[in-house]
């Protein structure tokens, strides 16, 4: 079986995120803002229990979990450059 790879996981999260942003732009900011400082704070706790001592933890969790935490500033970027706009602030 493939194993799946960072960039790959980078993608299929970004298209999720892009599609969150083009159903409901409110939704998608808080999740976004939720879960890309989750997936943050978990990759700089996790990498400095890694350099205080090390484990048997693969490289490629930290590469997935950077990815993770990217992908919604990804996605949040793409919309905004296609000229995207925050609707439910409008009055």
């Amino acid at each position: 079986m493939r194993q799946i790879r960072a960039i790959e996981v980078l993608l299929i999260e970004v298209i999720f995120y892009l599609g969150l942003w083009l159903l409901n732009d409110y939704v998608a900011m808080y999740l976004s803002m939720i879960f890309g400082s989750i997936c943050f704070f978990i990759l700089l706790f996790t990498g400095i229990a890694e350099l205080l001592e090390r484990s048997k933890v693969s490289r490629k969790y930290f590469w997935f979990m950077a990815m993770s935490a990217l992908a919604p500033v990804v996605a949040a970027a793409i919309f905004f450059l296609l000229g995207g706009e925050m609707t439910w602030n409008k009055l």
